[in-house]
């Protein structure tokens, strides 16, 4: 279930009681009541969050995270960043489990973070990997690279937006996001996932499991499923799956899928009960409607609303 919260506030405590719902270990220290404001923003999965908040105040700020993944960003024109006595780069993001990190700002700051429940992480990341002796190791706070830093930052961005559009009942489209949050997460800090994943590779797959696999994909198509599902479903890794489809259909799991969406799609905008093309393509995954009429224009030669009209007059 999403839940999203926003607001604004002058009011310190309320700040740190709501920082400390998501983060429990969260403490706002040396903060100048007369020059504090806040702007909040979050969404919340039952175990990852995306949060974002704008502070203004002279502040320091220690987060220790017990239980958690905790990948933040923190923006501001004068930033010390730290753990214990070693310094961190306050123009990256950082990753932490459980070492204690501390931040010191002046004036204006902008914060964002991903929150993943780590036994959540772990469970999902061993299906992402294929491996299931992976876990998670964070050997340093800071991101492999410059690009790897800049990869999370425009996922975050993509993340944040996509969360703020999305509703409740989008539960395809958010078992997308989650996957896609932890993965660029896990790829963009020292972690052993890639590591994990090039050994999963399974190079002579079964027939049989292809076509189970794509019967499992025909068969839960309208539920939250990802590709992770999938592999585990005909028990082979995800790197595996891949390059079975790939080397048998000369396709990837993923776009068939997307495919078996599509058709869903398809099927229900030509009974003609659909409200609208926006509802139905949202109901199947699909989050950016021109794509999804694109993609459906070039899979059936027509508008999705073409069809909707189709189906309304039989």
């Amino acid at each position: 279930m999403l839940s999203t919260l926003r607001f604004e506030s002058k009011d310190v405590t309320r700040v740190e009681e709501t920082w400390k719902q998501f983060v429990p270990s969260a403490v706002l220290q040396n903060v100048d009541p007369q020059r504090f404001r806040f702007e909040w923003r979050s969404a919340e999965l039952a175990d990852m969050s995306v949060v974002e908040y704008a502070l203004a105040a002279d502040i320091r700020s220690v987060v220790e995270p017990e239980d958690q993944l905790l990948v933040c960003r923190v923006e501001s024109e004068h930033v010390e960043l730290g753990s214990g006595h070693v310094d961190i780069d306050g123009s990256r993001p950082w990753l932490t489990e459980g070492r204690q990190v501390w931040g010191r700002w002046e004036d204006d700051a902008k914060v964002r973070a991903l929150i993943f429940d780590r036994v959540a992480a772990q469970t999902l990341a061993r299906r992402m990997s294929g491996n299931d002796a992976y876990r998670v190791r964070i050997t340093g706070l800071a991101p492999t690279g410059r690009s790897a830093a800049e990869q999370w930052e425009r996922s975050f961005a993509y993340l944040s937006a996509s969360f703020a559009q999305a509703g409740p009942e989008d539960e395809l489209i958010l078992a997308g996001l989650r996957r896609h949050a932890l993965w660029v997460t896990l790829t963009s800090f020292e972690t052993g996932f890639r590591e994990a994943l090039e050994g999963a590779v399974q190079l002579r797959p079964a027939t049989t499991t292809l076509r189970r696999a794509i019967d499992f994909i025909d068969e839960n198509a309208h539920h939250p499923i990802t590709i992770d599902d999938i592999a585990s479903a005909v028990h082979m890794s995800t790197r595996g799956l891949q390059y079975a489809f790939r080397r048998s259909l000369d396709t990837t799991p993923a776009d068939q899928l997307r495919r078996a969406r599509l058709d869903g799609a398809h099927r229900e905008l030509l009974h003609g009960r659909a409200e609208t093309v926006g509802q139905v393509a949202r109901r199947w995954g699909f989050a950016h409607p021109s794509r999804f009429a694109a993609a459906y224009r070039l899979a059936y030669g027509v508008a999705p609303s073409a069809t909707l009209r189709r189906g309304r007059d039989d």
